[in-house]
């Protein structure tokens, strides 16, 4: 079961000629969900083959370089004639200015555009997953960060195994698996411990959205396979970064190190990093080495990791 990510923005506050605005698309199993859409984010969904059929935006707060792109795709949606509805989640506050969205620019789109307010702790249930908001700190904005968190998978089923207590293969199999004891014609009863191994985890991804280190999103990321931070400055701009409410690449560090994440991607950059992030990245991975720079349509597998979380896996 595939999970990716697609950064569409990687820049903080203004677009420059190497990056957009903040927006990032997630791919799963068919399902495209959008966090953030800053100005332009429609043309950089063309650009890397992000499809206009997803149903869902989440933003991490209402500052306009995470929120006017929504404009311009409404009104491309309905161009292309969508009828689906288009659901759009924020932070207390947001539905006001999604009314403003709505309303301006165009003609109502004939699709239904769903709106919604999250808090804190909040969960939306989908299938195979949900989506968990959490509380970030971002000067002047009520904001959040957005966890994706998988159900946990079945452990492994040993075919071989089975085949050697003489099972046949077919919808015994499957009984087990599901967790149901089967009885033999020879009257032998398998459990399925027998021939099952421990559950495996599912897949977490944490995306925070502007915001200064803190304890929530630590929590929010413990384990995770993938935290994508804000890194809008490097360290000798740490008293700005304080200033503005944002986070320096090692301040990042620091939270992926202390959540025990499995990677770090850094994303936000202020336009003096715009062609290069390398001091960025240098500063954080003196903290937590398996860090990358984020960069405008850089694609992200996150992988699935066996029952005792150390190994990848793509069952």
């Amino acid at each position: 079961m595939s999970l990716s990510i697609r950064l569409l923005g990687t820049s903080a506050s203004r677009p420059t000629i190497e990056r957009n605005v903040a927006s990032l698309a997630v791919h799963r199993e068919g399902e495209t969900l959008m966090f953030d859409c800053g100005e332009g984010t429609q043309r950089q969904m063309m650009r890397y083959g992000v499809s206009f059929a997803l149903g869902d935006i989440f933003f991490t707060h209402m500052h306009a370089d995470h929120l006017l792109g929504v404009i311009g795709l409404l009104r491309t949606m309905a161009l292309q004639g969508r009828t689906e509805p288009l659901r759009l989640w924020g932070p207390r506050g947001a539905a006001r200015t999604f009314k403003r969205v709505e309303a301006l620019g165009f003609e109502r789109p004939a699709f239904p555009v769903e709106t919604a307010e999250l808090e804190a702790g909040q969960c939306i249930e989908r299938t195979g997953y949900i989506i968990r908001a959490f509380a970030v700190e971002h000067r002047g904005s009520s904001s959040l960060g957005y966890a994706l968190v998988e159900e946990e998978r079945k452990g492994r089923f040993d075919p071989e195994h089975a085949r050697e207590l003489g099972i046949p293969e077919g919808p015994m199999w499957g009984q087990i698996h599901r967790g149901m004891a089967v009885t033999l014609d020879d009257g032998r009863v398998v459990e399925p411990s027998e021939l099952v191994g421990p559950k495996r985890p599912g897949r977490i991804v944490v995306i925070t959205g502007d915001t200064r280190p803190c304890a929530a999103t630590i929590d929010a990321a413990r384990g995770a396979d993938l935290l994508i931070h804000e890194a809008t400055f490097g360290v000798e701009e740490a008293e700005r970064a304080v200033e503005t409410g944002h986070s320096t690449a090692r301040e990042a560090a620091q939270v992926a190190y202390a959540a025990g994440v499995r990677r770090l991607v850094l994303t936000h950059f202020s336009a003096r990093y715009s062609r290069d992030a390398s001091e960025l990245v240098a500063e954080a991975r003196a903290v937590f080495p398996n860090t990358i720079a984020g960069k405008d349509g850089l694609e992200i597998e996150v992988p699935f990791r066996d029952a005792a979380g150390d190994q990848p896996s793509d069952a």
